[in-house]
């Protein structure tokens, strides 16, 4: 794995974690619009990043699959392979 798709990798993983965390906080304050706005930006962010990522080193979840011209899920690293 190149080192730039990694970085790229670990900044999706960051974006994720924090969208999930404005989302269990907004659970229990659903009126604090700073943490809303804060939760919009992380997901817009994200779904940019998650499509540079698609683009440039193939399909991260099952769904991306069917944008791609054909079937080169196998072909990318397991999760279990990459070396962090």
């Amino acid at each position: 794995m190149q080192r730039e798709q990694l970085e790229l990798l670990k900044r999706i993983q960051a974006l994720e974690f924090t969208a999930i965390e404005f989302n269990l906080y907004l659970d229990t304050h659903p009126g604090d619009q700073r943490a809303f706005m804060d939760f919009v930006n992380t997901v817009r962010e994200l779904e940019q990043q998650k499509e540079i990522y698609t683009r440039n080193y193939g399909p991260l979840i099952v769904d991306d699959t069917a944008r791609q011209p054909c079937w080169n899920w196998i072909d990318d690293p397991w999760p279990w392979e990459i070396e962090y």
